[in-house]
């Protein structure tokens, strides 16, 4: 329990770390700290608090939270390598080190070649593998996941729960789109795209923007993913509460994601409206992970018969 408990929060602080790295960028202290690992000479966590001024603060603070988190990553990877019997579990901690390792390297090129795209926005992507990863190993040593789910009254009647195909293939569908959306939205953010289209809902005025360019198309692409994203949703989480609606893990994380893709939307919103406002144009980052996170949570759960090997006798009989 103890372990479950850890890693809940290192996810928990992953997420705090891609709030502060949308703050870096929303308000373009990308470069006020322009030496990597130290800060102005200083080693981090010695760097003088007077200092911590305007884009200084921002841009220190997310490296220090960023440290914070590889070292608590540090520890969970070799607890579950002392503590975790199984193999695969270990091993997604190995792959949380690496990447978050990764992730701070790109972080620091991303300095030190003045923030070219390409590789901000692969910092931005991985740092959303970081986060899911985490929340991946969270949920499977959840007491919930070991017991593999007592299933309700509504489905004790049956021999055994083996999964529901369709949900399972569509909740990783809109998990991949979601994926992707993200990056999409880090290129909007990355090239300086993100008031290419200046009014919402609408284009110029218009359902179809009247004139083009790269950011302009890279924009309206965004926006073009978020219909789609959205319609998926719709499509998983009214499958899983149609079929499913009594199973508690499946019913939570659907109501769940409903209700951040709308939260979503606003405050994709309003991120225009304002003209950028940057604790809304953070917050549009922060939810967009937990959105991401809220969808792979609901595959994981529709996936969770296939872990044969993984369940507890009593829950599934013969089916474990």
């Amino acid at each position: 329990m103890l372990l479950y408990l850890f890693a809940l929060l290192v996810a928990t602080s992953t997420a705090v770390l891609i709030f502060a790295g949308g703050l870096v960028t929303s308000t373009g202290s990308g470069l006020s700290v322009p030496d990597w690992p130290t800060t102005y000479g200083w080693f981090m966590f010695t760097f003088p608090l007077d200092k911590m001024v305007g884009g200084i603060r921002y841009e220190h603070t997310h490296r220090l939270i960023a440290s914070t988190v590889g070292f608590l990553i540090v520890i969970l990877a070799v607890w579950l390598w002392r503590a975790e019997p199984r193999a695969w579990v270990r091993r997604m901690g190995y792959v949380a080190l690496a990447a978050v390792v990764t992730q701070g390297i790109l972080g620091g090129i991303t300095v030190l070649w003045y923030l070219p795209d390409l590789v901000s926005i692969a910092h931005a992507g991985l740092a959303q593998l970081v986060f899911c990863l985490t929340i991946s190993i969270a949920l499977v040593l959840s007491p919930g996941w070991k017991s593999a789910y007592e299933p309700s009254r509504a489905v004790k009647a049956r021999a055994a729960y083996n999964g529901d195909p369709v949900l399972q293939r569509i909740a990783l569908a809109t998990t991949i789109l979601i994926y992707v959306q993200i990056l999409a939205g880090a290129t909007m953010r990355h090239t300086d795209a993100g008031l290419a289209i200046p009014d919402f809902p609408f284009a110029f005025g218009r359902l179809i923007p009247p004139v083009w360019d790269a950011k302009i198309a890279i924009h309206f692409a965004h926006r073009v993913g978020a219909l789609i994203v959205a319609s998926m949703v719709i499509a998983t989480t009214g499958h899983a509460l149609y079929h499913h609606g009594r199973r508690g893990e499946l019913r939570r994380p659907s109501i769940l994601l409903l209700a951040l893709v709308a939260v979503q939307i606003t405050l994709g919103a309003l991120t225009v409206l304002s003209g950028k406002q940057f604790i809304i144009n953070s917050l549009h980052v922060v939810t967009g992970a937990a959105v991401f996170g809220t969808s792979l949570v609901l595959t994981l759960r529709a996936h969770r018969p296939r872990f044969a090997f993984d369940a507890a006798p009593r829950a599934y009989g013969s089916a474990a």
